[in-house]
This record gives structure tokens, C-alpha cells and sequence, in this order.
């Protein structure tokens, strides 16, 4: 994963770049085709904004959060970005879940007609008891 990171009207310390840089780099963990990062640092008055846009295989997020300290924002911003990256995941996996379901039922389905004829049979058993 390729990360960049940006300053505007403002100097980041190596120690918050390497902070930054350690935390997307945790975010690979929610999904495997982050193909890019980008850090974007901006400084007005006292807040400092912090935003991050990842670039995956067909999809692109976007988190942007303010706070006092520009440690803060981004570690705000990317822990918004790892909710975000979660729902995907669940999303990704309750699709394979469903893929694979649909078949199962499908499956099921036939067996359900060997059933019917289950049913039949005690119908049939029915009429003796009778007698």
C-alpha cells in the first residue's frame, strides 16, 4: 500500500508521520485491496483537520475529522475509516454467505420433492391403521 502524506500550512513531525503511517497501515486488516493512501494535514488557527482517502480495488473512502491536535484528528479520521472498511467486510462476507446459501437451497430443493413422496407413504400407512 502505497501512503502519502501532505502538510498544509503546517510541519509534521517524522514522529506523527510515522504515527500515521503505522496506523493505515492497520487498516490492511479489514481489507486486502487498499491500493493507496492518502494524508491530508491542514492547520486554520487552532484546529487541525485531518483527512484520509483510501483508494481500494472499486471503491474509494473518505474520512475527514477536526480537532485540537493533528495526533488526534488522525487518529480520528482513520478510526472513522476503520468502521467504514468493517461494514465492507460484513458486506463482502453476508454476499459469499448468501451465494453459498442459495445453492444449499437449491440443493435442498430437490430434496424436498423426495420428500413430498416421504409423505405419500405415510398416508398410505394411514388407511391400514384403520383397518
Amino acid at each position: 500500500m502505497l501512503i502519502s502524506t501532505t502538510a498544509r500550512h503546517c510541519d509534521l513531525d517524522p514522529e506523527v508521520r510515522l504515527f500515521a503511517q503505522q496506523r493505515l497501515e492497520k487498516l490492511q486488516r479489514f481489507a486486502r485491496d487498499i491500493q493507496e493512501a492518502r494524508l491530508i494535514v491542514s492547520t486554520e488557527k487552532y484546529r487541525h483537520t485531518a483527512e484520509i482517502t483510501l483508494r481500494l480495488k472499486h471503491h474509494e473512502m473518505v474520512s475527514r475529522e477536526q480537532s485540537n491536535d493533528s495526533r488526534v484528528a488522525i487518529d480520528l479520521a482513520a478510526g472513522r475509516l476503520e468502521q467504514q472498511l468493517r461494514r465492507l467486510k460484513e458486506k463482502r462476507i453476508e454476499r459469499k454467505r448468501a451465494g453459498r446459501g442459495a445453492a444449499e437451497r437449491a440443493g435442498n430443493g430437490a430434496d424436498a420433492g423426495s420428500g413430498a413422496g416421504a409423505g405419500d407413504e405415510d398416508l398410505d400407512l394411514a388407511p391400514d391403521a384403520e383397518e
